[in-house]
């Protein structure tokens, strides 16, 4: 009897950290609907970071800007005519999280400066070990996962890109994150 309840409170206990979840933000975009669970524990900065500019309404009106098959989908740092939204101070790299970017993942875009992320993030299409943690430097944070809307998240993959401007992998079709919110 006694190994029974211990067994028991042990699946409750397993099943109470299964059903953690973090804060949920769904991006309204020109192509659908995509909602991403946010990682609060394993990358607290950047999460808040995200939320940061969700509740402030940056992220309405950009545009996936940057779409390469087979890699990802990058967007959160441009209007439509590819010029930059000025944000917030950039956040320590959190890389180191544990948190690995493998398909449907969710992390934050910077530039060769290890602790240069703003606004900008991407979605990983395809499972890329080389962005993890020490793979080739010190990496890139994944903070969320894609929960619902992947198959909006291929659709934006799938787009024809081109050049505007200095910038290249460009969505010919202008695709446009309406609206950001975090999800009650």
């Amino acid at each position: 009897m006694r190994t029974l309840i211990i067994a028991l409170i042990m699946v409750f206990a397993s099943s109470s950290l299964v059903m953690a979840e973090g804060p949920k933000v769904s991006l309204t975009t020109s192509k659908g609907i995509i909602v991403i669970e946010l990682d609060e524990t394993k990358a607290p900065i950047s999460t808040q970071n995200f939320l940061t500019y969700v509740n402030e309404g940056f992220y309405d009106g950009t545009v996936f800007h940057r779409v390469i098959k087979g890699f990802m989908v990058q967007g959160g740092g441009m209007d439509a005519s590819m010029t930059p939204k000025r944000g917030h101070a950039p956040i320590k790299n959190e890389a180191d999280n544990g948190l690995k970017n493998d398909k449907y993942t969710v992390a934050m875009a910077r530039t060769g400066e290890i602790n240069s992320a703003t606004s900008q993030f991407f979605i990983n299409t395809a499972d890329n070990a080389f962005l993890n943690h020490g793979a080739r430097d010190f990496g890139y944070a994944v903070f969320g996962r894609v929960v619902a809307g992947k198959r909006v998240v291929d659709l934006i993959e799938a787009v024809p890109t081109g050049s505007k401007g200095m910038h290249g992998d460009v969505p010919v079709e202008t695709i446009v994150i309406e609206k950001a919110e975090v999800m009650e």
